[in-house]
This record gives C-alpha cells, structure tokens and sequence, in this order.
C-alpha cells in the first residue's frame, strides 16, 4: 500500500471574487490530504472501469457528532477482487481539529470487489447510519452494528450483478421507511471488453460508452424487516434504458411525493417522476432536462437537485466533458425547467472544462448557494489526442446573488489551481465551525480535504433532523428561512452522498427568525427563532 502522508504546512489559497456577488469576502481554503491511494489499476487494454472508481461518503458512523469520511476502492482486472490491504475501501475517523484516523481494519468495511459508489443512511430506522457500496458486478448493502459494519446484502435480498454506479436512499411511498434506487452503467465484462483504438493509430483508448449496451436502474422497497423487494419492473423503472451515471432526489413539483433524476453518458437524461401510486413516468423530454438546449446528448456525470436562486423549487445541474458545458437547468415551475446554461454564465465558464462530481453549497454562508466541481477528463491519454487535458483543477463557481456565477478558482493560485483525475466530492463541516469543506478523491493519488478558512464569513444554522412517522433520517424533507429552500438529502455529485445536518447560510441578516419544515409525512413544523451558529437538533412531532 502506498502511504501518501499530509504536506506539511497547509497550502493557503484564496478564492477572489473580484468584487461581486452578495459578500465582499474571498473564499478561501486550506488543503492537506488523508493517508490513503485511490487504486483504479489501470492496465494496456484501457477497461472502461478503470475511470469510474473514486465515490465518496461523509457521516457520522459512530454517533460521536464529527463526520467521518468512507472511500471506495478499486480492485485489480479481470478477478475484480481485492488482492491487498492497499484494495481496501477505506473508513477515516474524524478525531477533531480537522485530523483522521483510518479505522478501515475494525470498521468491516474494507469490502469485496471493484467498488465505485456509496450512498449512507439509515434504512432501518435504528439511529445508526448504514452504508450502501456500488460496484462492478458486485455491490453490497452494510448494516451499521454499533461502529462496526456486518455485509447483509444476500440477507436483504438485493439483487447485485450489475454494474452499479451510484445510488440514492428516499422514501418513494412515503411509509417512513427508506428505499433505494441504484443507479446502473453499461453492461459490461473484463472477458467481453473490447480493445478500442484512437481513430488511425495503434493507440489504445477507453471505449466509446455508446459502443456498449446500457442498463436499466433498479428500485427497491423497504419491507421494514431488513429486507427489500424489487419493484423495478411494476414501478416502471425498469423500462427505461440509460448509462447511468449518477442521480439525485428532489420533489421537484411540489406534490410531496420525490422524484429522481438521473444524468446518463451520451444518451438523454431521465427524470422519474413520482405518481405516488408506487409507480414513476419518465417526463425529462416534457419537463426540459433531457438535454441541453442543442439537443444533443452530452456526457453527463454528477448531479446535484437544489434550488440555486432561492425561489423555493429545487433546480439542477450537472458536469459533462470539454466542449459541452456544466448545465443548468431552473425549475421555473408547473412541472418545467428552463435551460439557464449561459444565462447564468456557467457556459462559457466551463466550457473548458471537464468535470465529475459538482456539489449545491453555501461556501461564505451569505445566503446563496455556490456550486463545487470536481474537475477531470475521463481518457487518461487525451492530452495526446487533442487540446483537452486530462487532469484538471477543481472549480468554484461563486453564486452572486443575481441568477449568475462567476469563476472565483481561476484567481486563487497555489493549491487550488493543483491539476488531478479529481472523481467523487462530498461536502459538510468537518471541524465543526459553520464553514463548509469539502473531501475529494483523486485516481492514483490521496484524496484530498479543502478546509474552509473564509474569512468574516456570514452567519448560519443547520439542522439535524430526526423523523418519527417519517424516516429517521428526515430523508425528503424540506426546510425555508427567508426565502430559502434546502431538503435533506444524501445524494451528492458524482458516486457520492452526505448524511449531515441541512445547513442554511444567513449572511448579514441579525437573525433567523421562523423556520418552516415540512416532513415526508405531511406534517408541517414551525420553529420560532432557534439559534444562529449551531446546529438545532429538531423532533418531528408524533
């Protein structure tokens, strides 16, 4: 196992803004790293596989109130079975002070196979949080036993011979129990794999996704006995035929009942919506999010479903490769979206560039939430076919208050302009200051930890939520202050999730005032000026 240790003495870097936006203050980060290698053994004949590893999970596993950090692994080809210590999906205890411990070898979560994804939360409504791996013909479902993990996926009854890539936990029907929806690629095998080449020349290149088949996703009911039965077929996802890349859960109409989206490579995005008769329709060509407004398909990575321009509907965005932009898509109500690529400036700000995982965060708390991209090409040897690159800096684009972002990473300098094959991210306050990090893996190399150091950032509250008639996890829920909207969620960016508590940023406002919930079960809660600059622990009400 390669051991990459912390650098000494952080990286300092700042992230301008250069004027605008809603706050005066520049983003600012430092970087350090977590003793561990991302393995995607890469090998002559380029497996498409070799890309995809690189998920991330942050929550808190042991319930001490600091959030740890779980990484997937990959494993060497064709046996797709982990032969060492240095294969091993790694479980990183956050000891305080922005410091981590790996615990990987008590954790029972070192895991089998080439791991891509990972989704947490609480399934059986126990207080703790479990874990769900997905990966190439293999992923497993692990049941948190007090700090350790037991593998019950055969238990469970989930079905893993697929290629899964992704997966979100919701509450479909709305029955206070958490199901999952998995998130399927390409049907492929090491034996079957073909040998693609770069058109004339003997050079080897990773396959072109739309030379192989794809696959259906799949959705799982919760039973509430620790089992899950498979209603693919009579929900109606199972009719439908993507290259799943990742997928994220918001209920986008307003009917209470979620829906999913789900980004896929080279063909046309789905969005699920939600009947809440336990079946879904495929809307994404009605509601405008199949694809971006040239009508071609693009290749679509992360995802995240938030609202960005605080009109209370969730939007979405997503990452793509060099030449076809980050989209944007407002939800504008009645069921639509609008393609806001280039009216907020994301277009020809990241024409440029490619991108994997892409997170919805308030990074200076002034009340706008930012949008954090994992930036990446997938063909390792691109640099040698074209003018793309292949390992890239990640990017901040600034949210400035006015529907439009500005690029605020190109003037940082030093650490942040550092180049990688950057895959999954996940985001949440590891040192427990109100400022929001993030962790990023990277192919080959040590997962990297931005710490937020922003200066006179604004104010902020977050919310851990407890359900009793809906899940305890509150998975579904929605919460507004002042114009805002976030709603719990794991699902985050690309093969990623976090279990953490809804963080709202206040800016300059003197204080919070009324906060409304509304919980998977219908029932709406009031919370009259809980406090600034702490996390407020809320009970739904039975």
């Amino acid at each position: 196992m390669r051991i990459v240790l912390p650098v000494a003495g952080l990286a300092l870097f700042g992230l301008l803004a250069t004027g605008f936006g809603p706050a005066a203050n520049p983003i600012r980060f430092e970087l350090s790293y977590l003793s561990a290698t991302l393995e995607n053994h890469p090998t002559p004949r380029r497996h498409l596989i070799e890309t995809m590893a690189g998920g991330v999970a942050a929550f808190d596993y042991d319930g001490d109130g600091r959030i740890d950090i779980f990484l997937t692994n990959g494993a060497p080809i064709p046996t797709l079975a982990k032969a060492h210590p240095g294969d091993d999906n790694r479980l990183f205890r956050n000891e305080g002070g922005m410091t981590f411990k790996d615990v990987t070898a008590q954790s029972g979560l070192a895991g089998e196979g080439y791991a891509i994804g990972a989704a947490a939360a609480d399934y059986d409504n126990d207080g703790r949080p479990d874990l769900f791996v997905a990966g190439v013909n293999g992923s497993h479902l692990y049941h948190n036993e007090g700090g350790r993990f037991a593998d019950v996926t055969a238990r469970a009854g989930l079905r893993t011979a697929e290629w899964a890539v992704h997966a979100v936990w919701l509450d479909y029907n709305r029955d206070g129990l958490l199901d999952l929806f998995v998130v399927n690629y390409l049907r492929w095998s090491a034996e079957s794999s073909p040998v693609c080449h770069a058109p004339n020349s003997a050079m080897t290149v990773y396959c072109d996704p739309r030379e192989v088949s794809g696959l259906p996703n799949r959705l799982y009911r919760n039973r509430g006995d620790g089992t899950f039965e498979d209603v693919s077929v009579t929900s109606g996802i199972a009719s439908h035929i993507g290259k799943g890349m990742s997928a994220a859960a918001a209920d986008y109409d307003g009917d209470g009942y979620p829906d999913i989206y789900v980004t896929n490579d080279t063909v046309p995005n789905f969005l699920f919506h939600n009947l809440g008769n336990g079946k879904f329709e495929e809307v994404a060509l009605e509601a405008g999010v199949s694809l971006p407004t040239d009508g071609r398909p693009v290749s679509s990575m992360g995802t995240d479903f938030r609202d960005f321009n605080n009109d209370g509907r969730p939007d979405i965005a997503f990452t793509a490769l060099a030449g076809q932009t980050f989209p944007l898509f407002q939800n504008v109500g009645r069921g639509a979206f609008r393609d806001v690529t280039f009216a907020s400036r994301l277009g020809p700000l990241s024409i440029r560039r490619s991108g994997w995982g892409v997170v919805f965060a308030d990074f200076d708390n002034d009340g706008w939430k930012d949008l954090f991209t994992s930036g990446a090409h997938v063909t390792d040897n691109i640099d040698q076919l074209s003018g793309d690159r292949y390992r890239l800096a990640n990017a901040i684009f600034r949210n400035l208050g006015n529907g439009s972002f500005a690029d605020v990473s190109g003037s940082a300098g030093g650490a942040f302009q550092k180049a990688a094959a950057h895959r999954g991210v996940a985001v949440a306050d590891f040192d427990g200051d109100g400022r929001l990090d993030a962790v990023v893996s990277v192919l080959g190399g040590a997962p990297e930890l931005w710490r937020n150091v922003t200066e006179a950032a604004g104010s902020w509250a977050a919310f851990q939520l407890e359900g009793r008639r809906s899940n305890r996890d509150g998975i579904g829920a929605e919460i507004r202050w002042n114009g805002q909207m976030n709603h719990m969620t794991t699902s985050q960016g690309y093969a990623s999730s976090t279990l953490v508590p809804v963080h709202f940023g206040l800016g300059r406002a003197p204080g919070i005032g009324t906060v409304e919930i509304r919980w998977p079960s219908g029932r709406v809660q009031i919370l009259p000026n809980p406090p600034a600059n702490r996390i407020t622990h809320v009970v739904e009400p039975d």
